[in-house]
């Protein structure tokens, strides 16, 4: 299987050869949909927290004596029952992370992959060359590739691309170690430079 390498303008200038196995593995959308699940769980913070009635200011007298009033009997107007009550069975704290396989994360990336190439939707640059961290030139030479959305992975040397993409939020910038299933699908084009494709390939095989 070959893949073409783009200069900064779009225009071919060599062809690679890859190995079996690696983009052109089949799409697993089931892996995919855990990955992302998985991916998304990690993310959240889990600090939602509600008071129980042994945690709300107040209610430490008896409203009203237990018999001959007429009304229902009551032991505390911090009752969940009551307004500026508990809660009763609310979030607390909790740790929503959990881990999927290493080999169902790598084949779900794979599939991504798979899936992009398969859209036309993958580039790879020989090199990407920002000469100053300003959004300005960054959006002019995604306008040039006709890109809109895209998430670029290079080296994180390469802080000028970093800055210059900061401020986009159609677009995503990531070093070669935080590449995930997750970002893959999200953004519409996903643009290598040619080294850090090297590496994503050999990490695949």
């Amino acid at each position: 299987m070959k893949l073409q390498v783009l200069d900064q303008s779009g225009k071919p200038v060599e062809e690679i050869s890859l190995p079996e196995g690696v983009l052109n593995y089949p799409v697993k959308g089931h892996l995919v949909y855990e990955t992302v699940v998985n991916y998304l769980a990690n993310q959240r913070q889990g600090t939602a927290s509600t008071k129980t009635r042994s945690e709300v200011s107040g209610g430490g007298r008896k409203p009203w004596r237990q018999k001959g009033t007429g009304r229902a009997r009551s032991g505390s107007n911090r009752s969940p029952l009551w307004k500026h009550g508990g809660t009763t069975f609310g979030p607390k704290p909790r740790d929503y992370s959990y881990d999927l396989p290493k080999k169902a994360r790598k084949n779900a990336l794979k599939s991504a992959l798979a899936a992009k190439l398969a859209d036309n939707l993958l580039l790879v640059i020989n090199e990407i060359n920002i000469s100053q961290p300003k959004t300005k030139e960054a959006a002019a030479w995604l306008k040039n590739l006709k890109i809109d959305s895209a998430l670029v992975v290079d080296s994180r040397e390469n802080s000028n691309l970093f800055k210059a993409f900061r401020n986009m939020p159609e677009v995503k910038a990531v070093g070669n170690d935080k590449l995930n299933t997750y970002d893959v699908l999200k953004y519409k084009w996903l643009v290598f430079s040619q080294q850090s494709f090297n590496l994503l390939v050999e990490k695949l095989k």
